[in-house]
Parts: structure tokens; sequence; C-alpha cells
């Protein structure tokens, strides 16, 4: 008996940190971080550029007439990176009905933070392209603050940095991730669009919103609906990944069962399964309890809501599958000498000087002028320098901006500028804004 009971704690101790592995965000960020270098390596190394060629193989999905034939690289970034925004569309939805962004009080400063921290890093941008038709259309590159890594070079500091200054980022990167998604769909569309296609995509999206109403409370409807959704937004000129966000605002987020309705109804099958008991550590013997543990995981779907199940079980995958096989795709560019000639390129300062000092300027003075007048309020236990260097952390732009680079130029040379930019200022950002909130939190435990 002692041995069953060692063997089912060790084997609960396991599953409860690898849960607690696949759903950590720094880790997350290392796993990037590493892909990206492999991504280098591989463009940089005569010997591995087989697997840059990779990403142009072509893969053709043909069934009957119908047939789409994309290279793997556009597979990744139209469809993948679909799912990772349907996985940021749910986490704005979730913090806007119950989180950081949940009322205005909540929500005012990230949300004028985050607008801060977008309209200065592309104005400073501007200002360096201005005169340049060719790149001034990249402004919208160091507009977007990657998520994962700012959490993860945080996370660092642990219990040093003030918990309300990392509930500010998240909110802050999470309103960040909305504004890149407007920006997205307004200003860089794949192509000429076709109004016909998002008629088609209108129409899926209100049977989607009928399903929610109807209260349909399983994964497949949204998901074959949301496929389809995808393929018409792909075809319409908007870019595909925006069907993800689409989508996600049409899951529904309330419960089959109330709070009381559950609490009774686990109250009732706890009692029963005690009843059923025959002190034996393994259930599986037990047909009744079976059954009653059956019941139990039923009301605990119907209590958690389809918004909830969706994010769970794919944050893991978004985290360790499709933001790194992204990075492997995107983050690869030949690094030579014409990169880092002088006079450096606009693109390359736009980028530098908009991430790495737009950034943090943007956010405190917009967060200065809205405490200031009143409208919001500091996160408890921050102070005013801690704003900036949480702003400096912010220029890690690294995802949104490779993504954003790679639809803003129609030059590969402004791409490759671009991301090699784009990396040498998230890797300074997250150098100095790790010291800089060390610094500024130094005797500071929380």
């Amino acid at each position: 008996m002692a041995t069953k009971k060692k063997i089912l704690t060790t084997t609960l101790a396991v599953r409860n940190y690898f849960n607690g592995f696949l759903h950590n965000q720094s880790i997350g960020g290392i796993v990037l971080v590493i892909c990206a270098a492999i991504a280098l390596l591989c463009a940089n190394v005569p010997q591995l550029h087989f697997v840059q060629e990779l990403w142009e193989t072509n893969m053709t999905i043909s069934i009957g007439s119908f047939c789409l034939d994309m290279s793997l690289e556009q597979w990744i970034n139209d469809a993948l990176m679909a799912i990772f925004f349907f996985v940021v569309g749910l986490e704005i939805k979730r913090e806007m009905m119950v989180g950081e962004l949940s009322s205005f009080k909540h929500a005012a400063l990230p949300i004028l933070a985050a607008v801060g921290g977008m309209v200065v890093p592309a104005i400073i941008y501007a200002c360096f392209n201005y005169n340049n038709p060719d790149s001034i259309s990249g402004w919208g590159i160091p507009m977007a603050t990657d998520i994962a890594f700012a959490l993860g070079v945080l996370s660092l500091l642990g219990n040093r940095t003030p918990l309300g200054l990392k509930i500010f980022l998240t909110a802050l990167a999470i309103v960040d991730d909305l504004g890149a998604i407007i920006v997205l769909a307004i200003f860089y569309p794949t192509h000429a669009l076709h109004f016909d296609m998002l008629l088609y995509a209108a129409i899926v999206v209100l049977f989607l919103f009928a399903l929610n109403r109807s209260g349909v409370n399983k994964r497949w409807p949204y998901g074959i609906l949301g496929i389809v959704l995808w393929y018409f937004v792909f075809q319409s000129g908007i870019h595909a990944t925006i069907s993800g966000v689409i989508l996600a605002l049409t899951i529904p987020s309330k419960t089959v069962i109330n709070e009381v309705r559950f609490s009774v109804g686990m109250k009732y099958w706890l009692e029963k399964f005690k009843e059923h008991s025959n002190s034996q550590v393994e259930v599986l013997a037990n047909p009744e309890q079976q059954h009653i543990i059956h019941q139990i995981g039923a009301s605990a779907r119907n209590m958690n809501p389809l918004m909830h199940r969706f994010e769970a079980s794919l944050h893991p995958w978004v985290t360790f599958f499709i933001m790194p096989v992204f990075a492997l795709a995107n983050a690869g560019v030949a690094i030579s000498g014409d990169l880092f000639s002088l006079p450096l390129p606009s693109v390359a300062l736009g980028i530098f000087f908009g991430l790495l000092c737009g950034k943090p300027i943007g956010i405190f003075l917009f967060s200065f002028i809205a405490v200031k007048s009143g409208i919001a309020e500091l996160p408890s236990g921050t102070r005013w320098k801690q704003i900036f260097a949480l702003g400096i952390i912010a220029g890690i732009g690294f995802t949104m901006s490779i993504f954003v680079d790679g639809l803003a130029f129609a030059d590969q040379q402004l791409i490759n500028i671009g991301k090699v930019a784009i990396l040498c200022t998230s890797l300074v950002a997250a150098i100095l804004g790790c010291a800089a909130v060390y610094v500024t939190s130094s005797g500071e435990k929380k």
C-alpha cells in the first residue's frame, strides 16, 4: 500500500511539473531564442543552406478542383500563425471580460501606455525614413512587443520585481498585441481586397455567433467553421492570421451550468464517491467510482468555458511548436558586411531607436499623463523609474516585429536589414531592460 501511494505521489508530482513547464512563459522565450539562433546558424553556414531551402518547398492541398498551393514558409506564416493569433485573441477577450482590462479603472493605464508604446516608436521610425518611399512602410515594425520574451526576461528577476509591475506588463503587452492586429488588418493587406470573399467570411462569422448564442459548447463546430473562415480571409486580401482573432471573439465565454448547480452537483458526487469506497487506492477496480469520476469530469467540463478550454489546450502548442517553428523559418538571415556598412541603413536606425528609445519614452510619457490627469493610477508597489525600466523591456519586438517586417517590404534586402535590426535591438533591450528593472527594484523584495 505504501509503495502504491509513493508511486501515485511521484506520478502526480511529475505531471504537475510537466504542466508547469508547458505553461511557463520564460521557458517558451528561451526555446524561441534557441530556435532563432539555429535559424541564423543555418543561414550563415553554407553546409546548412539546405535547411533554408526546406522552407521554400511547396506543399499542396488538392481536393477535386480545389487546390491550395503554398511554400512551407507561407503555410507557417499564414496558417500556423493564425492559431497563434487565435490564442492571442482568446487572451485579449479573457482580459477584457475578467482580467486587467475588464473595467476602465484597471484598463486605463495599460491601454494608454500601450498606445504611447506604439505611437512614439512609429513616429521615430518615420522620422528616419520619411524621405524613402521604399522603407517608410516599415513604420509598423517597432510598434510590437513580444509578450513571451518580455515576461520571460522579467521572470528572471524572480520576486525582486513587484507583482503590480508584472501584471502591468502583461496587460500592456496584450493591448499592444491588439494594436498590432489592427495595424496588420488595415495597413498590411497581402494583395488587393476581394469583397466577395469578405462577404463569405462575414457569413461564416454570423454562423459562428449563431453557434455561440445557441449554447453550442463543443470544439469541432468552431474548428471546422474556423478553417472555412481562414480560407475566405486568406483569399480576401486581409492577412489570413486576422481570422484567428475573429474566431476567438465568437468562442463562448459562459459556462453551461451555473456556480450553484456545479457546487451542489460536486458535493453530491463526492458523497457518492465516499459511499462506494472500498479502501482501494486503484479506483479502476471500482465501477461505481469510475462512473462517479466520469460525472465529475463532465460537470467540470460544463463549468469550464469553451474559451478557457481552447486556450489551455493550445497554449503549449503555440509556445513550444508554432512560435519556435516561426522563428526557425523567419529569423534566418545571411549576415554580411553590407548590412553593417556605414552609414547605417535608415531602416535599421528606425527600428533600433524606435524599439529601444521609442518604447520606454512612449510608455512612460503616456502613463505619466494618464496618472497626473487622474484617469489612471500607478500599479501597487511601483515607482516611475520602474515604469521607464519596464518600457525598455517592452522594446523586445522579435516575433511580431519579424512578422510585420516580412509584410512591410517588397525588397528582400530591406527585409533582411529589418530582421538583423530586430534581433540586435531585442537582445540589447532584453539586457538593458533586465538591468534597469534590477537596479530600480534594488532592495525591494515583493
